[in-house]
């Protein structure tokens, strides 16, 4: 059975409509057909690779570096021995957190990844063979947490519901089938996105828009399961006000296929990455909502200076800072990626990540 094959089969037992978040799931995580479960490389700096995109950590070796410092802040802080990372991708930033901590003198004892992907899940074991047994493998979240969590990347690929707006209405986008093609049709539904009235004469007819119920269960159920620790997430996305302004009428739903975006996706299921920028207040509230205390929010660059990026590149060869500019860059990923930084209520510290450039008074 093909990807888009199943697709349908679901839409014909929903009756004819699937939800859109549901429709991004299947296509992204089917077992054996979506695409963070095929064989397509996926990560890397150039389409001649056969990837689709570049992270971070494949971009310079310097970010895992900086990052590995907060790491270490955390785990002292806390007292915790072990790291988790949600959706290690190629298992780059892995490596880079394992051998820095160590460098570091962090103590780390075991670097667990969370990863629905098995095809991903072997190319990291493949990728940290060297740490052997320090490296682990789950395939949930524990009921019970003690760790320094870290997701790069991570809640932009969570499923989203999309809703458009005709000038009088909110309803909620689905799929139905089109033939052996997909089309998307508007329902009436309840749901409306956080900011309804966003000022300057409202949403336009014809906006559309993406509300982020996944994501937020899922930094509630963190909140709720770490019991010591901290965790960092760091990913592309606005504070509400800035997701939610009437001028952002096509939203945010974007797709990567040879490092080239487009809007639609409809067409090559399977094939291509789906992502949507991350509502940083969504998800800030729904972590105090359930316990947690957020530490900071920041732009890439301000947390990658402030964990000492600037030393590093000091020690870089030129082709490595040309490189890693690219994650301080206000036009490149060190404006539009933010950094947020959580801990348990009782156990919120002054991270280093936020020292310089905090903006959670904008969240």
């Amino acid at each position: 059975m093909t990807l888009p094959q199943r697709l349908h089969e679901q839409i014909a037992a929903a009756g004819g409509w699937l939800p859109f978040d549901r429709f991004m799931a299947t296509a992204l995580y089917e077992p054996g057909l979506g695409y963070y479960a095929g064989g397509r490389r996926k990560f890397g700096a150039m389409p001649s690779e056969g990837s689709d995109f570049v992270t971070a950590p494949e971009m310079s070796p310097l970010f895992g570096r900086a990052l590995a410092r907060q790491v270490a802040q955390a785990l002292a802080h806390s007292g915790c021995r072990d790291v988790v990372e949600f959706g290690a991708g190629s298992g780059a930033l892995a490596a880079q957190l394992i051998a820095e901590l160590d460098a570091l003198g962090a103590g780390l004892a075991c670097y667990r990844i969370v990863e629905l992907s098995a095809e991903l899940r072997e190319r990291q074991r493949e990728r940290l063979a060297a740490w052997g047994d320090r490296v682990e493998w789950l395939d949930e979240l524990p009921a019970a947490l003690e760790a320094v969590v870290v997701g790069n990347e991570v809640l932009d690929a969570m499923p989203v519901q999309l809703l458009a707006f005709d000038g009088q209405v909110w309803r909620e986008r689905g799929v139905v089938s089109a033939g052996q093609a997909f089309a998307f049709e508007d329902r009436d539904s309840p749901l409306r996105p956080p900011l309804l009235d966003p000022g300057q004469g409202g949403f336009a007819p014809g906006t559309v828009t993406e509300i982020h119920r996944q994501g937020e269960a899922f930094i509630a159920t963190l909140a709720r399961t770490l019991r010591r620790g901290a965790a960092f997430f760091i990913d592309y996305g606005f504070p509400e006000a800035e997701y939610y302004h009437p001028q952002r009428r096509g939203g945010t739903l974007m797709c990567h296929q040879a490092h080239r975006a487009d809007a639609d996706p409809l067409v090559s299921v399977g094939d291509k990455d789906i992502t949507a920028h991350v509502n940083f207040t969504g998800i800030a509230l729904a972590g105090q909502d359930a316990g947690f205390a957020v530490l900071g929010y920041t732009t890439q660059a301000h947390f990658l200076l402030n964990c000492g990026i600037a030393a590093l590149l000091a020690e870089a060869s030129l082709a490595e800072r040309a490189m890693a500019h690219r994650l301080l860059a206000e036009h490149e990923m060190g404006e539009l990626f933010k950094v947020i930084g959580f801990a348990p209520q009782d156990a919120a510290f002054e991270a280093m990540g936020f020292e310089r450039g905090d903006r959670s008074h904008r969240l």
